[in-house]
Order: C-alpha cells, then structure tokens, then sequence
C-alpha cells in the first residue's frame, strides 16, 4: 500500500499571505480584530483564531465598525484574499484615511486584484464584461463590483451557451466583449467557454485569470487521479477550488473521497484491495491537516490485515457485522462480510419508515453495520437486521438526551391503544396520549392523523431495565409558548398595533391571537355603540386589527382596543353634516316629546315634536312609526353633549314657501298687459 501527497497541495500564495497577516495581527494584540468575511474555508483554523481574539463581521457590520472607528476605539479589519465589494472595500479605506483608529489590511489575493482591474478597465459604454465562475463566491461578487457598466457571470459552458443563443444576447452584438474568470475556475470548463465565445465573437478580448497555481493543483490532481486506485481531497465543501478538485478526481477515478481533516476520515469508505491512495488539498488546507491525514491513513492501512482477519471469522446469531452494500433494491440491500456468507437486510430490517426508499438511503459501496439474526450455510446466507444495532447503540444518546433535557426530533410510526410509537434514532419510544398535544375529546382519528409526521418530543422518563422510554409532545409545545410569551412580553408596548384572529368570544368581550399570547377586548370596545353580545360585531376565527390599551405583565393581561376615532359614530357624523344639511334618517323610537332618528350607525338625533309637521300634533304616532325613512334638517350640533337636533318641519316650511313663490312667478308670468290703446282688451275684460 503506498500512501502519495500532491505537490501542489494546501495553502496557495493568497491565502498564506491572508494567514500571515492575521498571525501577525494577534501578536500585536492592538484593540479589536476582525476578518471580513471567513478568512479561509477552514472550520478548524478559523476556530483556533477566534479563541486567539479574532472575530468575524459581514458586510452589514462595517457601518457600526467605522463608527467606532469615529468614536477613537481601536480596530483592525482584515479583507481576505477573495477580496471585497468596491463599496465596501471604499467605505472602510476612507475611513481609515480620516481616522487612524481603523486599520484596515487588504489581503486581496493579487491574481484577485488583477480580474477586479480588468472587470473596471474593459467595462463601461458599449462595453460587456463577461466573467466565468460562481455568481454566490465572495470573490465573483467583489470582482463584478468594479464594473463600470454592463456584466454578466456565468457558472458553466452550457449557461453561457444559452445565453448565446437566446434573444437577449442580440442586445451586445455590437458591443466590445471581454472575457475573464474566476481565479479558481475549473480549466476544462474556462476552455470550453472560450470555444463558444470564439465562435460568436470573434474580437473578443480574452483575459486567461485563473491562477497557475490553481492550473498547476488542478492538473497534478488528474495525473494523480488516472494512476491511483483511490483519491481523498482534504477541505471545506464551502471550498470553490476545493470542490473543483473533488469533481476533477472523481470523474477520473471512481473512489474519490472528500474530507475536511483527519477526524472526518473515519467515515471513509476506502476499498480494501487499493495499492495506491493520493492526498490533495484546496488552497485553505494547511499543511498541518495534511500531514494529520497521512498520519491517520497510513496507521488505518497498517491495521487492515488485522481488520480483515477479523472481518473473515465464523458468523454466529447474535455477531455484529459491518458489510459494504453490493446491491439495493426495492424490499432489501445485500452486503459483502468479507466471508463466503452474504448479508441480506429485508425493508422492515432497515428503517421504520414504510414508505422510505431504500435506493435512496443506501448506495453501492456504502458501509452498513448489523447483528447477524439467522445463518444459512446451505444457502451461503445471514439474515441481517440493522435497527437492532442502530437501536442499541442510540439507546444511550437517548438516556443523555433525558439527564439533559434535550428536545429532539422523531417520527410518529404508530398509533397503538393508549398513544403513540415515535422512532428517535431506530428507537421506539412510548408517547401517552394525554402528552401527545392531541385535546381529549378530539377523537381517536386524532391520533391517527399523526401518524408519519415528524415531531419535536422531550424524553420525561427513562426505564433502563426495561430499555423503554416515554416522551412528550406537549412538553415541548409548552416551552415553544413560553418561548413566544417571553420573546412577546419583551417587546410589546401600550399603543402597539397588531392583527391576528379572534380565538373566543364571551358575554365580557372576545379573545384575540396577538401571536402566542391572547389579548382581550372589552364589550365597549368593540363598538361605539352599546352592543349586548361581541358577537353583534366579530365572529370567531375572523382576523381583526387591534391595539394594545393596557398591560399587566405580572397577571399576564392584555387589554386591547378595537375601536378607533375613525369609526366613531360622532366623528363620522362631523365629516358628514353641519347645521343646515339635509339628512335621510330612520327612526328608531317614538317618545311623547318626540322621536330620534339615526343619522349614521351610532349616532341619533332628536326631531322634536314641534319639529315633527307643520301644524299642531298630540303625538309623533301621528305622523310617523319606527322604521321610517324621512327627511330631516339638522338645526343644531351639541358637539360637547353629542346632541344632535333635527327638524322635519323646516324642510315642510321650505317647501311651502318654495311652491307659493313659483305660484306667485306662474300668474306673474300668465297676466296680459292692458292699455288705453287696445280697446278690445277692455272689450274682453269687460266679456269675461
């Protein structure tokens, strides 16, 4: 077994350069020091530098940071090799220009600065920057920044073919294209873009920016790929070149392995039978992870004669085995033991889930482990069942989870007399029906209809003789609400307005769902007028926009209100009528010195009864009876009082005087002028 390293593997110039700085940094222990953004894609680094004193910020961050800065408060920013936004990168400089409180360390990878010139040299009036990479990377985001004009990103040679070919790049036909990429562009995929921007645009302006140490890593890691029997690529998959280089091995061979450090090698599946292994890493991989890889692959190949050895024992019920699947299909997989013996695990052998896919949670080459239930030598067969293992080795995560407290997660698997089955981990774990969340008169279809949901449970009692465990759904729901109330208590202010849906309705007022905690408003809140039911005015379930009036956080009471000046009767009636309009009312009641008439909903009026007609009347029966529709003037306003005087007689009035005076215009206009000089006129007076 040869174990071989790449020699283009780890940190690149940029991200030591990057490191450095920030080693440099700590050492100085000047006030307070911040990277912006991840420094490099390496969790267990970056978590070294952050118990040495060194935080992280985004870009959302550097506003508070110079104002600070402002303030005298020493600080020290760090860019990192993939550069920054121009507005951002800006906004920091100035400021360190104006205050030497902020020290900013612009560690822009200088293959990086090169792309971002060119993004702003060749962008512009009739001009199209054209970059190859992944439009989320920091560094595609920092180099279109310094566009000057139009750009355009494209992640793969179909994208940009596509876009080639589609009605919207007929829009550039005249413009000058120049073409870049992302400093750690996959080189097979930068070369096939150029062949489709050759085609088309036959001067454009060609700028090859990928890194040559990342042409050189990328190549050495095919070569690597076609003369070894397994690969593992050391780094992040947050990682762009780490992840280019995983793709580049993988399509050349089969066994590539992908790991962020030495402890994440366990779970490597690597075949027995491999004579070569080669290690390589992305640019944010120090050389220490590298050597920890080699370190442990090395001591786990030492150990393999010894494992296979042991793997080659007689099987017998009751073994715990560890196969490597070779076939799935839909009712079972199959394993290689490292014996003559074949394992079988049957669906229900392997998951509780009846409707899960067993082509989708196994895979050819995948490492299960189960206990050995029955053997076949006839048959060169063993009968598998893996929950047994997976249950037995997670019943102790569950008796942690309850000593702690922990809310997990499982799924509902069965309904049975007296609760409900959730799986945690394989295991089965009792839920009563009275924990379940489920009220008790809901019904047993309930329960039922839980069945297959996932759901959040807290392990309340352990019996450790018997292996069994009990949970609640309702204890979680409990602390979900009291989550909500704390969250809400903390922020809610009388005069706040909120909108949620009416929970209840009593004979005092209706409840309101103001997000996890229930307000109240009040009967004579809810409407101007006297209503005797809520109900007069909403209806459970409807969603109502009310504000907070009164708090008592103590008995945890909210009181609301609902109505508002805007619906005020009075108000209402103010923006409508003043003293001299015409009103259409209904009257609504009869009184021996008159009758009120509503003028708008909530707001009645007096039609005294000397207001009534225009003659002399015992009694409003006379005239008129409730639910009438008539005329009224309003002759005067108690704005104080919220008195309003009405008059029926006026407009009677009016309309006698209206009628006698076009009498009166009629004849005027109906007489015939009489003279000395016209003898028949008097001839005719005289005749009629």
């Amino acid at each position: 077994m040869k174990i071989q390293v790449a020699k283009h593997a780890g940190f690149c110039f940029g991200v030591r350069r990057a490191t450095q700085v920030a080693e440099d940094a700590l050492k100085q222990k000047g006030g307070a020091i911040y990277t912006l953004g991840r420094l490099i894609h390496n969790d267990g680094y970056i978590a070294a530098l952050r118990q040495r004193g060194m935080e992280e910020i985004s870009r959302e961050d550097v506003h508070d940071i110079c104002r600070r800065a402002r303030s005298g408060e020493k600080i020290t920013v760090i860019i990192r090799a993939h550069g920054e936004m121009q507005k951002v990168l800006s906004q920091l400089l100035n400021c360190a220009a104006e205050h030497k409180s902020l020290t900013v360390l612009d560690c822009t990878c200088p293959y990086v600065t090169k792309v971002r010139r060119i993004a702003a040299e060749y962008s512009g009036a009739k001009k199209l920057f054209i970059l190859i990479g992944a439009a989320d990377h920091p560094e595609v985001q920092g180099i279109m920044s310094c566009c000057k004009g139009e750009g355009l990103i494209f992640s793969s040679a179909a994208l940009l073919e596509e876009w080639i070919h589609s009605p919207g790049a007929e829009k550039y036909k005249d413009f000058q294209i120049s073409v870049a990429a992302q400093t750690t562009q996959n080189l097979s995929e930068w070369k096939k873009c150029l062949k489709i921007i050759k085609k088309v645009y036959t001067n454009a302006l060609i700028f090859d920016t990928i890194c040559n140490v990342t042409e050189e890593r990328q190549t050495e890691a095919e070569q690597l790929a076609d003369s070894s029997d397994a690969v593992i690529v050391i780094g992040s998959r947050g990682s762009s070149n780490t992840v280019k280089l995983y793709e580049i091995c993988k399509k050349r061979c089969h066994d590539t392995y992908l790991c962020e450090n030495a402890d994440s090698t366990g779970d490597l599946v690597i075949p027995p039978r491999c004579n070569i292994i080669s290690i390589t890493a992305g640019a944010s991989t120090p050389f220490s992870v590298i050597q920890e890889v080699k370190q442990t692959m090395s001591e786990q190949m030492e150990n393999f004669a010894e494992m296979l050895e042991q793997t080659m024992k007689t099987l017998n019920p009751g073994d715990i085995v560890v196969g490597v699947v070779t076939s799935v299909s839909q009712n079972e997989i199959t394993l290689d033991l490292g014996t003559k013996t074949t394992g079988v695990i049957v669906h229900d052998k392997l998951t509780d889930d009846p409707s899960a896919k067993l082509d989708e949670m196994f895979k050819i080459g995948d490492e299960v482990r189960a206990k050995v239930i029955k053997i076949s030598d006839i048959e060169g067969i063993a009968t598998l069942d893996k929950l047994k293992v997976d249950s037995e080795q997670n019943w102790h995560e569950i008796v942690a989870k309850y000593e702690s407290g922990e809310i997990v997660e499982g799924k509902i698997v069965d309904c049975v007399k007296g609760g409900l089955i959730i799986s945690i981990q394989s295991v089965r774990v009792f839920i009563p029906a009275s924990l379940s969340g489920v009220p008790k008169n809901a019904g047993p279809d309930a329960l039922q209809a839980l069945v297959g949901t996932m759901q959040k449970v807290k392990i309340i009692e352990i019996k450790e003789d018997r292996k069994r465990a009990f949970a609640s759904i309702r204890a979680v729901l409990a602390e979900e609400r009291r989550e909500k109330e704390e969250a809400f208590w903390n922020q809610v202010e009388v005069g706040q307005i909120y909108e949620g849906p009416v929970k209840s309705l009593t004979s005092y007022g209706a409840f309101v769902d103001l997000g996890g905690v229930d307000g109240m408003v009040h009967t004579s809140e809810l409407s101007w007028r006297r209503i005797r039911h809520p109900s007069e005015i909403v209806s459970q379930g409807d969603v109502i926009k009310v504000y907070v009036k009164a708090l008592d956080r103590e008995k945890g009471r909210i009181s609301l209100g609902y109505k508002t000046e805007d619906t005020d009767p009075w108000f209402i009636f103010n923006q409508k009528y003043n003293v001299g309009d015409t009103a259409s009312v209904k009257i609504v009641s009869l009184m021996p010195f008159g009758a009120f008439a509503e003028v708008v909903p909530g707001a009645d009026g007096l039609i005294h009864i000397s207001q009534i007609a225009d003659h002399k009347i015992e009694t409003p029966a006379e005239v008129l009876k409730v639910g009438d529709i008539v005329d009224a003037k309003v002759i005067a306003i108690d704005d104080e009082n919220r008195k309003i005087s009405l008059s029926m007689r006026a407009l009677l009035e009016e309309k006698k005087e209206a009628e006698e005076q076009g009498d009166a215009a009629d004849l005027e206009e109906s007489a015939v002028v009489y003279s000395t000089d016209n003898p028949q006129s008097f001839a005719e007076v005289d005749a009629e």
